[in-house]
């Protein structure tokens, strides 16, 4: 599979692009277990265009983590236009388009999934973006605003002549949000489309590489994207088999990552979805008490001799 000039083998995976989730250090941890591609956390055009430090900041990258993409969002224009002039700058190696995510304070606001209600201003940004930079532009959508719009089939083909380079489609719609399944059926017939010549990337529901693996064949998918099944697991993308000790270290170094990158608390803080999303406590009995001094540590030291004293409770 290609996008551009950037080549990813076959049957790649692919590391979402996640708010609070997939910042630096959590995206070193996933490409150094496999992740073929990864992405910044989605970032405001509006408040890029502003320059507000804390979303510039997210456009950090890392040599280490190429190929790397980064995502941007919004709903004005000119400020998408000159926020993709802005990211070309930083030097990923794609931009990602977010016209997917469902939530409120996005998607309410006329940007992400809510452009799924107005495809003329949905195309019309992607091809002055395309026409804007120097770099592949990418699109990452949903099956249409709800079941009884699913526009994807068409979408696809309209974004395709937009120039964009990649499309990733989530397999549910806005109205959905990240309830029931996803339905891949869409996402595979944009992929046999004859008129289709990009690559398809499918998104939704994706746990595992065996799960990632059936879904290229029964689809036909290019790629496969993974996003809340990596909350506090970096090593799905990795075809080795850690140990609970292997994996506990994992954590333990994300943990120290993201203090040294931001500072204790927040560190802490930003740390805790992956603990409390990962699977690697559930084996162990009676851990309630345990679960909660861990979410409730409020310094480093603390919260590593909690997480050190799990491994004396699976010895």
């Amino acid at each position: 599979m290609v996008i551009g000039n950037i080549a990813l083998g076959t049957h790649p995976v692919f590391l979402a692009p996640m708010e609070d989730v997939t910042d630096i250090g959590f995206r070193l941890l996933c490409k150094r277990f496999g992740a073929a591609m990864v992405y910044t956390e989605f970032v405001s055009a509006e408040a890029l265009v502003r320059d507000v430090k804390t979303t510039i900041s997210k456009l950090t990258i890392s040599d280490e983590e190429r190929p790397v993409g980064i995502q941007i969002y919004g709903r004005d224009t000119e400020a998408m236009v000159e926020a993709a002039r802005i990211v070309e700058q930083a030097g990923p190696d794609l931009i990602d388009i977010n016209f997917g995510c469902p939530v409120k304070k996005v998607a309410g606001k006329g940007a992400g999934a809510g452009m799924l209600q107005n495809i003329p201003k949905m195309l019309d940004i992607t091809r002055q973006i395309v026409e804007a930079v120097h770099i592949p532009v990418t699109v990452k959508t949903r099956l249409g605003w709800n079941s009884e719009q699913l526009v994807i089939t068409q979408l696809a083909e309209q974004l395709q002549d937009c120039g964009i380079q990649a499309l990733t489609i989530h397999g549910r719609t806005r109205a959905q949000m990240y309830t029931g399944k996803a339905d891949w059926t869409l996402i595979g017939q944009v992929k046999q489309n004859p008129r289709i010549h990009i690559p398809i990337i499918g998104n939704g529901d994706i746990t595992s590489l065996v799960d990632a693996d059936a879904h290229f064949q029964q689809y036909g998918v290019d790629a496969v994207m993974i996003g809340r099944a990596t909350f506090g697991c970096p090593w799905i993308f990795s075809r080795e088999q850690l140990t609970f000790n292997q994996k506990l270290d994992v954590l333990e170094e994300l943990l120290r990552i993201n203090v040294e990158r931001i500072d204790e608390q927040r560190g802490i803080i930003h740390t805790r979805r992956h603990l409390a999303a990962t699977p690697i406590f559930k084996a162990i009995p009676n851990f309630r008490a345990t679960r909660i001094a861990m979410l409730r540590a409020t310094h480093m030291d603390e919260l590593l001799q909690i997480l050190e004293s799990t491994r004396a409770l699976l010895g």
